[in-house]
Formats: C-alpha cells, structure tokens, sequence
C-alpha cells in the first residue's frame, strides 16, 4: 500500500472509533435549547429532561409567547450573560454549525471568510490551515511578530498564545463547534480586543445528539475524516467527542500539512445548576512555504523561496465551567482551566554571515568586518566552498503553560420598576512560557533549500546581533467588569459598563541579563451605548468603547531600532513600549420581515476605531530578515457594513459589502524594504497614509437551493479589492491587484443515513495572491534566471521586489457522510 493510502486508511480508522451508537444525529439544537440561525439565536425555553422547565423557563413561559434573539455579552460558556439582540448597541456577526458546515471545510477560518462581511483572510504563511483574520483592520494572526488586534475565546477561555498573543486556529477542532460570534463595542472580553473579539462555543452532549462520520478527498493530495457522537444518558447527564484527521500536500512544494485534532466534554445538569468538564489535545505539522518572489511565480505558481519551513503545533487542556441559578433572579457562573501549548518552527533564511573582507578564511556577521562567533565566544572559521551561497536555519522552541479561573454573575431583578440586566464578573490568567533560539549556518542550492552544516553561531554582529536565546517569561493578566443594560422603556435601552485590566510581564534571561525585565500596564476601558426598536422588524443602535492591548513578551524583547533582531528569534534588550488604546465608536440598523418566499434579515452600520500608540513591526534598513517592533502613534479604521439574507424551506441567499478604510494619523519615518526607500533604508509615512494588507472593499454572496429535498446546490462568490504590499506605508509602490474567486458546492441525500457531496474552490482557476511585501533582491541569487555558482562574483540577482503569498488553484473535493 502506498504512503497515502496508508495514511488515508488511518485517518478512516480513527474516525470510525467514535460510531458506538445508532441514534440520530442533527447538527441543530436540542429540543428546548437555544436553536441558533445565522446571524442571531433564537432561543427557547430551557427544559430539564427529567424534572420540566427551569425556573428560567418557567418565568419565559410566563410572558407573552414571542420568539425572543438572545446574544452573549461576555465571554463565559454558558448562555447567563444572554440578552435579547435588540438590545446589543453594536453589531451582530454570528455564524452557527450548518454555516461552518456548509463550507466543507476543517477551517473555521472560511466561515468567518464567507458569513461576516468585515473579515479578510491572508495566508502570510503560505498555509491555508495558518491564515491571517482580519477583522475591521484588525488581526488574528498565527505568525510571531504580527502585530494582534483581536481576543479569541474557545468555551470562555482566552486562547491567543502568551509569548506573542499570536492565535493558532489551527488548534480548534471544527467538526466540535457550535457556534462563533465576532463581537464588536464590548470591554468585556479584555486585554486584545482592540477590533473585538472572536467567541467560539462548543458542542455538548445536551445540545449534539447521535453520531456522524463525513470524510472528503480530492486535490493535491487531500484526504480528511471527522467524527463526532454525543448522548445524553439519564437525563441529567451527556457525552459528547469529535476527532479530526487530515493530510494536505499542499499546492506549493514543501507545504504538506497534517492535521490531527480531539475534543470531549462530559456534562450534568439538573433544573438549576450545569456542569461541565470538556479536554481538547491537537498535533498539527505543517510545511509554511510563506512569500515568494513574484519572478519565481512566473516561472511556477507551486514555487517556494528558501525552505525548511516548518510549524508543529501540539496543544492540551482542560476546563472545567459551571452555571447555577442561585435564585430565580441571580445567575452565577464560573470556570476553570489549564492549557499547555508547545511550537517547534524551522525556518530556512538568508544570512548576514559573510567571508570577512580582510581574510576569507574566518566568517563576519551583518558586514565584512564584524566577527561571527561560535557558540563558544570565538571567530568561526570559513567552512565554506568559495562559490557557496549561504543561508541559516533558525529554529524556535515555544513553551507555555497557561492557568486561570473566572466568575460571573447575572442579577435580572426590575429596576425602579424597569427590566435590568447586570452581569459583573471577574478573570484571572497566569501563564509560563519558556522560549529558545538557534542558528545554523548553511548553504542554498539551486532549489532554495537550505542545508545546515552543523555550525551554530553565538553572539554576533553590533549592533545588530544574533545568537542563542533562553528566555522565560511570566503573565498575569486580571480583569475586572460589569455590564448593565436597562430598559428606559419597552423600545429604548441603555447599556453602560466597562472593564478594569491589569496586565504583568516580565522577562528571565536564562543566559545572560540582557532580557530581563518587568512591566506592568493599567487600563479601565468604558462602554456606553443604546438601542431604540423603531418598530417590530427594525432597530436602531449606537455605542462608544474603549479597549487596550498589552505588549507582549515578543515585542518587549525586540523594540530598538539600533539594535534590530530577527523578530520571533533573536532577540534583545530594548526599551520599553506604550499599550495600545482602541476607542471605538459604532452605529447602525438591523431588522428582519417575514415574506411570503421567507424570512428576510439585514443590517446596516457604520463604524470608527482610532489607536493610540499603535505598534507596528519594522523592518530594519540595516539588514534583510532583522526587525524591531515601534509604537506608530494614531491610526483610525473606519468603514461600513452592510448584510442581507433570505431564507426559506427551499432557498436560502446572503450578500455583503464592507468598507474597512485604515490609516496613519502621524508623521513618522520607518526602516522599509520598499523599492521607494531613501539612501538609509527609511520610508517617509504622511498622515492620511493606508495601513498596508488591508483591502478597502470586500463583496461576498452565496445560494443555496434545494432542487429536490434530496438534491441541493449551491454557490459562493468572493471579491477583495487591492491594497498596499507590507513595507510599503509611504502608499508609493504599485498595490497588490484585487481578485474575484467563485466556488460552487452540491449534495445528495442517498437515504436518511448516508450523503454524498462535492465542492470547487474557485472554478475559473483564478491566479492571485493574497498578501504581499518586499525582499531583498540581493540576498539569495535568481537561480531560475541563469548562472548563480558564485553569487557574490556576478551571480544573477532578482530584479523585483515584489513577494506574495499566492492563492490555491482550482480544486476538486468529494465526500461522503454517514449519520447515525
């Protein structure tokens, strides 16, 4: 048998360990349980299996019977800090589990993609499982030295990684999701959320019934298999697991990816209480092929530039999240977790190590003159053939441990004889991540890869300088809040609260005392804000709020721009950065009609966030690859959004627009590998500038339609406008070109049990890149473009500047899924 049918063959198995039983399985709510419907919830009463309605249902039943749209204004797992929608003074993007499904895919990523009209996604590491969410300007990044705008919460637990609050969406299972909301004007969701937040729950035994199996295969090398089986036994108590396994070889040489990922949670809940403990564990490799010259692309869209480059990600944890109703008006809520996250990542790059000038056979570093040390403290001698070209491999080990409780209550007693809703709450993370770095030196071939030689440099260059790093650093993050929302009448609200945050970094060097360091950041953000119910189908919305990000370890271990590093390696002392504040202002319109042809839901909303002390990453002009990270001063994201969907038995449609216009308010002059950069390195920023990597336009739409109720088709459409290449502030440089990307899908229901289905990413082939920046065109010789044996003596140089990170091609999937 072959490498992948074995492989293929695992993947099944594992999948089909999960089947035990023969129940039917739905993907929807359980009955009497919160049923979500993009892009709101519609919620019921909540009913006990054994013992009838809570006494939260039996004060719903109470009312006059209506269909009431719920939201979570909090981060915590359960359903306590809910709200009726109509009275969230901010935007509402929600994205259930027949919505994830819908794409066929193992990335939450793509959902977000299709269902919320602000999000953007890059894949600036050149992997479709590592990408970039952008949000309103704001992201979510995988990739260390990213400067992150967005919190994301996995069942009330913060998960954006400690060493650089970086987000690996790799790690959350997606067959276990039931649903993702991305929220907008809330301080509650602390330190991050400068764009908002991302808020992830998971299925459990309660609200996931049965058993299925679904697995897909198709091109580049695509095999995939999830299954997931949930019970309640008793009554009182429910089980519920999923496991996912995937290989991807990848359209790009050396970018396979494997995906194995499991999630479980054992609950029990009674009339007034639930309780629930859920573990999750993931081990993903995954080749990160990055950027490439646009002249290599032209020779072959599969093309890499210098490589290994390789992420494993492994992930454990544990939570434990309990809800009682301590009286028919208090609600109390609580959580407790440990995640363990471990990264290993090698990275192939060009070197500053050099033959010195006044005597080839030792090596210099960062110029001719500079030594290059070995790990013992001496000048390395030249191992290298003359005609060799050179490269490194750095490599990075990432290790964090991370503890934390929270604890909220929910009060709704009436209020001078007005409905109150007061949720307060508090949350407490400590995490523990040791981080190292290497650096072996090497040589690039003509395919780019670069071969290590076994020699490993110490301290080197001044001042910019590279060396072996042992660095431990601690977090202590505490927040304390409260929302209150109070109905001045039946169609006017006010909500008005804020978020008290304190965040405690400090740095061990585990070598020397050059990283060492303590900081400590204060900050209570305010939100203020109302809804008013025009009528029965429209609302009104407006709001102000603040948020704040912390610098991260990462970024104060790298922020001199004398002394640059390797951003994510090497990395030095350096002064102090400012936190980043966000203020945030939003308004806009949301309703729903009921139509003869079905039920019609929109919304309308304009929005504005200006940063103060923004930090960005910055290359450094005094050598390829080096960087420092800066606060900016003032920049503002402002935009528009709008949505429309319709949906009926047979039919359901969707469209959006969002405009995300992103810019610098402040003169200031950075290092740059822009084309336009001045005899020093450096790019001139105006106020008014665009902040690179974020389009100004994006338009989705889709369709689903059922031809028969066992056959169903369906199609998506995606268009991005162009934006500015990274590195290109100063807005002087040709823009990255917009692109346009159809996909279609469609199924058929064999039998009640058994599906087949089948998708295509983007049909017409379309060939586009979707994130851009510069590159030394000097560093590494154009094999492709004739003789390169001696580089350094009239090799052939690259002669754009341009790298981007190319788009998959058209591809073809099939599947089948079995429902037990």
């Amino acid at each position: 048998m072959t490498r992948m049918g074995t492989r293929a063959l695992v993947i099944a198995s594992m999948s089909m360990c999960l089947v035990p039983g023969t129940e039917q399985a739905f993907a929807q709510s359980a009955p009497g349980e919160a049923q979500t419907l993009p892009p709101i919830v519609v919620s019921a009463p909540a009913v006990s299996a054994k013992r009838g309605p809570s006494r939260q249902a039996a004060r719903t039943a109470r009312k006059p019977s209506r269909v009431v749209y719920v939201y979570s204004t909090t981060p915590a797992a359960g359903s306590g800090s809910s709200i009726d929608v109509d009275k969230i003074p901010a935007s509402v993007n929600f994205v259930d589990a027949a919505r994830i499904a819908r794409t066929g895919s193992m990335n939450i990523t793509d959902a977000l993609l299709q269902q919320v009209p602000g999000v953007s996604i890059n894949e600036v590491a050149g992997n479709p499982f590592q990408p970039n969410v952008e949000f309103r300007g704001f992201v979510a990044s995988p990739v260390a030295g990213t400067p992150q705008g967005l919190a994301v919460y996995q069942n009330g637990v913060r998960i954006n990684e400690a060493f650089g609050d970086t987000v690996n969406w790799d790690l959350i299972p997606t067959a276990a999701i039931r649903s993702v909301s991305v929220v907008t004007n809330n301080p509650a969701f602390g330190l991050n959320a400068l764009g908002g937040a991302v808020n992830v729950q998971m299925k459990d035994g309660f609200n996931y019934h049965g058993a299925e199996v679904d697995t897909m295969g198709g091109s580049f090398g695509r095999i995939q298999s999830s299954a997931q089986w949930g019970k309640q036994v008793d009554g009182n108590f429910a089980v519920y697991g999923a496991l996912e396994g995937l290989h991807d070889n990848g359209f790009r040489n050396f970018s396979a990816s494997d995906v194995r990922r499991f999630y479980g949670d054992v609950g029990y809940k009674n009339e007034n209480s639930e309780f629930h403990v859920n573990m999750g564990v993931a081990d993903n490799k995954f080749g990160a092929a990055t950027t490439v010259p646009i002249e290599l692309l032209q020779q072959y869209w599969g093309a890499t530039y210098t490589t290994p480059q390789t992420t494993n990600n492994r992930v454990g944890y544990v939570n434990l999240t309990g809800k009682v109703e301590a009286t028919p008006t208090w609600t109390i809520e609580g959580s407790a977790h440990v995640r363990v996250f471990d990264q290993k990542a090698t990275d192939g790059n060009p070197t500053g190590t050099r033959p010195c000038a006044a005597d080839a056979t030792l090596l210099c570093f960062g110029n001719d003159t500079a030594p290059a040390n070995g790990l013992n403290g001496a000048q390395l001698a030249n191992p290298f053939d003359p005609a060799a070209v050179l490269g490194e491999i750095d490599r990075t080990t990432t290790r964090s441990t991370t503890g934390g409780f929270s604890l909220q209550a929910t009060n709704n007693d009436q209020l001078f004889g007005h409905n109150n809703h007061l949720v307060v709450g508090t949350s407490f993370d400590y995490s523990v991540t040791r981080f190292g770095a290497s650096a072996e030196l090497g040589t690039i071939g003509t395919n780019y890869v670069v071969s290590g030689s076994g020699v490993f440099l110490g301290q080197s260059g001044d001042p910019v300088s590279i060396g072996p790093v042992a660095l431990r650093t601690t977090n202590q993050y505490t927040g304390l809040y409260a929302l209150d929302t109070f109905d001045v009448t039946k169609a006017f609200s006010v909500t008005a609260g804020g978020r008290f945050n304190n965040a405690q970094i400090a740095l061990e060097d585990q070598i020397g005392t050059a990283l060492n360091g303590r900081e400590t950041f204060n900050r209570f953000n305010p939100i203020i804000g109302g809804t008013y119910k025009l009528t029965s189908d429209v609302t009104a919305y407006a709001g102000y709020s603040e948020a704040n990000r912390a610098p991260t370890p990462l970024e104060l271990g790298c922020a001199d721009p004398a002394r640059p590093c390797i951003i994510a390696a090497f990395l030095v002392s350096d002064p102090p950065l400012k936190q980043v504040v966000s203020r945030t202002v939003e308004a806009g319109f949301r309703g729903s009609h009921e139509l003869n042809i079905g039920t019609l839901g929109w919304k309308l909303g304009a929005f504005r966030a200006t940063n103060s002390d923004d930090i960005l990453a910055i290359p450094s002009p005094a050598l390829q690859g080096f960087g420092y990270f800066q606060n900016v001063g003032s920049t503002r994201r402002q935009g528009i959004e709008a949505q429309v969907n319709l949906q009926s038995k047979a039919l359901q449609l969707y469209a959006s627009y969002a405009l995300v216009d992103a810019r610098f308010l402040d003169t200031l002059k950075v290092g740059s590998n822009s084309p336009f950069a001045d005899v020093d390195g450096n790019v001139q920023i105006s106020p008014g500038n665009q902040i690179p990597a974020i389009p100004r336009n994006r338009i989705k739409a889709g369709f689903d339609y059922a031809i028969t109720d066992a056959l169903k088709v369906g199609g998506d459409a995606l268009f991005v406008s162009d934006q500015y290449f990274v590195g290109d502030e100063s807005n002087q440089a040709q823009r990255l070109p917009s692109y346009t990307v159809f996909n279609a899908h469609a199924s058929y229901q064999i039998d009640k049990r058994f599906q087949i289905y089948g998708r295509v990413d983007n049909i017409f082939d379309n060939r586009y890149a979707t994130y851009g920046t510069f590159f030394n065109t000097g560093a590494v010789p154009n094999f492709t473009a004739g003789p390169a044996t001696n580089f350094a003596n009239g090799g052939v140089s690259f002669t754009d500047a341009r790298s981007v990170s190319p788009a998959r091609p058209r591809a073809f999937y099939v599947g089948l899924k079995a429902t037990f």
